[in-house]
């Protein structure tokens, strides 16, 4: 029986077959390569689209984290926006590491590491590291309780004073997350943006 190919496995079951990609990132024109097996292999995401074109630039220094990074784009356009920053590219997807690290490399983004999600979790929870900004595309078709679980773990690292931007479909359930994150998770939550059936949400910790 062949393995399902999915974006959140660890390892596609479809050859690794690199194309060249020429694609827009906040208003910058880049050169990258894509693959099937990834999150959105061959183009550039409209719920992406929709992240990177409604979001003000990251933070110019600190730690920034692609969460679901794929083959990289907001990885990428946080990198280029704040290259003084940290930036990590993290995901399960053990293909899609690999393409934003290829990317980030061609681009000469020196400031970029992509990171098994598991391992970079792992390190950042040992070292206390804090994040200042999060974006992510959310992989919402893993199942609510597998995705409530990646959230309140990465979500749980926002420094006291960082924030994070999420984009769900509508239609996929942002207006049930927006409340679980609220309710459930104790976050400040406010809808950013609404377009193309996308909501952007931008989830901060809620003081005492």
């Amino acid at each position: 029986m062949s393995t399902p190919d999915h974006y959140f496995s660890a390892e596609p079951a479809s050859p690794a077959e690199l194309r060249p990609l020429r694609v827009r990132l906040r208003g910058r024109d880049v050169a990258v390569q894509v693959a099937p097996g990834v999150f959105s292999g061959d183009r550039l995401d409209l719920g992406t689209r929709v992240l990177l074109d409604a979001v003000d630039d990251p933070p110019e220094t600190g730690t920034l984290v692609d969460v679901g990074c794929g083959w990289g784009p907001i990885t990428l356009a946080m990198a280029l926006a704040s290259p003084a920053a940290r930036v990590y590219g993290v995901d399960v997807n053990h293909r899609a590491v690999d393409l934003t690290a290829r990317n980030a490399a061609a681009l000469g983004l020196g400031n970029v590491s992509a990171l098994d999600a598991g391992e970079a979790l792992a390190t950042f929870r040992a070292q206390g590291t804090r994040i200042d900004e999060l974006w992510s595309n959310p992989p919402i078709r893993v199942g609510k309780a597998a995705l409530h679980e990646l959230l309140t773990a990465w979500l749980g690292l926002l420094a006291p004073t960082g924030r994070a931007h999420l984009v769900v479909q509508k239609n996929l359930g942002a207006d049930s997350l927006h409340r679980w994150l609220a309710e459930e998770l104790g976050a400040d939550v406010t809808r950013t943006a609404s377009s193309k059936g996308f909501r952007v949400l931008t989830v901060r910790p809620r003081r005492p």
